[in-house]
């Protein structure tokens, strides 16, 4: 099983788009989600995690 990503599936990909993001770009993004949003991702990027209401500091911390 293949499980390479291609580079042009992920720039079509939110999540993925979000990686690329950094500073103020990346804070103006996350600010403007809802909270389902950032627990899908969050959920997304770790799926044995537990997420409290903190997940804009915890995405950051997990990009940077």
């Amino acid at each position: 099983m293949n499980n390479y990503i291609s580079e042009e599936v992920k720039l079509r990909h939110p999540y993925y788009k979000l990686m690329e993001l950094s500073g103020d770009k990346l804070q103006t993004e996350l600010n403007s989600w809802s909270r389902e949003e950032l627990i899908n991702w969050l959920s997304w990027n770790y799926r044995n995690g537990v997420y409290k209401d903190e997940a804009i500091e915890i995405i950051t911390r997990q990009i940077a």
